[in-house]
């Protein structure tokens, strides 16, 4: 029992666990932001529902509605969240001033052995 209370108790399962919920509730998010947008772009083209879209018989309008719905759900994504993410990390996070590595060093050593 006590190794199967230390597996849930873990902390990678727990911050796995947070993950999917929060996955899950952002997933509905971005899903109504697309309804929102796809809607709007159909009532600013003039047919509300793109599925039934069939220019010569063919029927475009499910993939259509398809593809642009990727293209928001792309643009989303990206411009609510990794944009903002990338900005707070540089801002808050950023990157430490390069110092001298492992290599630098063992050049500066080599080059005072040859030196002798």
């Amino acid at each position: 029992m006590d190794g199967f209370k230390k597996f849930l108790l873990q902390g990678d399962l727990v911050k796995l666990a947070v993950a999917f919920i929060m996955g899950g509730a952002f997933a509905t998010v971005v899903t109504a932001t697309v309804d929102v947008i796809m809607d709007l772009l159909g009532k600013a083209g003039g047919t509300p529902d793109f599925s039934n879209y069939e220019p010569g018989g063919v029927s475009l309008g499910a993939w259509l509605t398809a593809l642009i719905a990727f293209i928001i759900l792309a643009a989303v994504v990206y411009f609510l969240i990794v944009k903002p993410y990338t900005h707070a990390k540089e801002r808050y996070f950023p990157d430490p001033e390069p110092g001298e590595t492992e290599v630098d060093i063992l050049k500066q050593i080599r080059d005072s052995l040859g030196a002798r």
